[in-house]
């Protein structure tokens, strides 16, 4: 029910698919993502710059961002906002 979320650079993700927005620094997410690119599951949204966020889906797909989580965060917050703002009105 969140829609399409802009993860940075003009890129967009469907809401409703992401399970988790984690922080990179962690070896084990590393080795996730290590793990994902062998598998062909990586998605790389960054454009080069340094990874800040990586986006987990429901579908073990791994999508790098370079914006921070907490601004995906809010993004997913205001999404959210904006449906029930909208779905007030058709009420």
């Amino acid at each position: 029910m969140y829609g399409l979320i802009n993860i940075g650079f003009g890129n967009v993700i469907s809401g409703d698919r992401v399970i988790a927005i984690v922080n990179p620094e962690s070896a084990p997410l590393k080795r996730l993502k290590d793990e994902a690119k062998d598998e062909g599951k990586l998605i790389d949204a960054t454009y080069g710059r340094k990874t800040r966020a990586i986006l987990i889906t429901d579908s073990n797909h791994i999508i790098l961002s370079a914006i921070q989580p907490e601004t995906i965060a809010q993004r997913f917050k205001q999404s959210m906002i904006e449906i029930e703002e909208n779905l007030n009105k058709v009420r």
